[in-house]
């Protein structure tokens, strides 16, 4: 028997993963295995745990129904803890495994323990294969190279959207052949070092994770309420579970895929119209493929105070001041307003993650990758590519021709909540 492992990551899904289809297609039985990886729940440099308990109860959440989903077709999840590169390797022998599958990755540290893995894993005769699952359109597919790819996103997005073709999805298997795996036994928060919570009755969405959550809010934000027919209009708003999309959390944790979500905007285009607002959520996805495009070509600069501009920014590391915006006490009431629902439920509308990054760095004068650090830990949607380039973008050493982009907060408090409804819903 031909045995492949599928290692999987942040692709927590059946439907559109090309690296389980691939490896069901070219072996006898496949085993699927997540390492909870323990580097994953440590303190970083800036003193902020790399996950804090909301996105580690989505990934908990995430891990139970992919398990759920795959003993449906005669699989399950095998759940492994420790580090990838000795957790891999060791099942890898177990099994006979002579290939291992797993999604491409494209930020520094995660590129490390894929080098790490497949270092190993050579020891062994195993061979190892990645696959490029986290963006809508191919890196093969773009019009240049990576290292030739604009810095700036428009010069990006009109080349690409005018030469490239976004490809088809693949299909969900509908059997799988594996080994016998043995139930999923899965850790608590509190054995993984992290405060049990539950997010605020206030909170905008009540997040699950999972592949079954995630098409259950495409079908309800696209058909159940033809909502995205005007998320053009409402996506700056800031209260309701409605606004926008909501669709971040699954993306990151690849519960769904970008190109899933562009193909069922295509269906609903054909049944319901398309306009302006059905075309903007294709352009936001175009936004999260370009950061992590610039992380394969900038690698470890988007991580560095002077990031690709080469600026020298404030290293200002003051931890009282630090403290008054993470706690919503700066005495600015749009601010704390905002910092107060993302510390309650992990989640803040993308008009106020733009306006707290803004003060943190124009009005605080703080070293911007403190609260980039600070959204890592707290973000139920976090993802690397997208909160270290936007952080960068926002503190002038980033992918915007433009070095100051200042926030007026007054203006945008009045502009985006100007009967206080957001501000009396957090500050009350």
């Amino acid at each position: 028997m031909k045995t492949a492992l599928i290692w999987f990551k942040t692709d927590l899904r059946l439907t559109d993963n090309e690296t389980l289809v691939k490896a069901i297609a070219q072996n006898d039985q496949v085993l699927p295995v997540y390492c909870l990886d323990e580097d994953h729940f440590k303190t970083t440099s800036f003193g902020f745990k790399k996950m804090g308990s909301f996105r580690a109860q989505f990934l908990l959440e995430s891990l139970a129904d992919l398990d759920k989903n795959l003993r449906k077709l005669g699989s399950g999840l095998l759940l492994v803890k420790g580090k990838p590169e000795v957790e891999l390797p060791k099942i890898a022998h177990h099994f006979n495994v002579k290939k291992v599958y797993a999604k491409r990755e494209v930020a520094f540290e995660e590129k490390q323990t894929e080098a790490l893995v497949q270092k190993e894993l050579f020891k062994l005769g195993c061979q190892f294969e990645t696959f490029s699952t986290s963006t809508l359109y191919h890196a093969e597919d773009l019009p240049f190279s990576i290292k030739d790819i604009p810095d700036v996103f428009t010069n990006f997005r009109k080349k690409t959207e005018k030469e490239s073709v976004i490809r088809s999805i693949f299909d969900a298997p509908t059997t799988i052949v594996s080994p016998e795996i043995p139930a999923l036994e899965l850790p608590t928060l509190s054995e993984l070092d992290l405060e049990e919570i539950a997010i605020d009755e206030r909170a905008a969405i009540q997040f699950k994770g999972g592949e079954s959550e995630a098409i259950k809010r495409l079908n309800h934000y696209f058909y159940e309420t033809k909502c995205l027919s005007k998320y053009k209009e409402t996506r700056n708003e800031m209260v309701g579970s409605n606004y926008s999309s909501k669709f971040s959390a699954w993306l990151a944790m690849g519960c769904i895929s970008a190109r899933f979500i562009h193909s069922e905007i295509k269906k609903y285009e054909k049944q319901f119209g398309a306009n302006d607002s059905t075309y903007w959520l294709e352009f936001e996805l175009l936004w999260r493929d370009f950061f992590r495009f610039m992380f394969k070509k900038h690698q470890t600069k988007l991580f560095q105070p002077s990031g690709i501009a080469g600026e020298t920014k404030s290293v200002n590391t003051n931890q009282k001041i630090l403290e008054m915006w993470i706690n919503g006490k700066t005495k600015n009431d749009f601010i704390d307003a905002n910092m107060i629902e993302l510390k309650l439920t992990g989640f803040m509308s993308n008009r106020g993650r733009q306006n707290v990054a803004s003060y943190l760095i124009n009005d605080l004068q703080l070293d911007w990758r403190l609260g980039a650090a600070y959204f890592e830990e707290q973000l139920i949607d976090y993802d690397v590519s997208s909160n270290w380039g936007n952080w960068a973008y926002l503190a002038g050493v980033g992918n915007d021709p433009r070095t100051n982009r200042y926030f007026n907060i007054e203006k945008q408090a009045n502009d985006y909540d100007k009967s206080k409804v957001f501000r009396n819903l957090w500050l009350h």
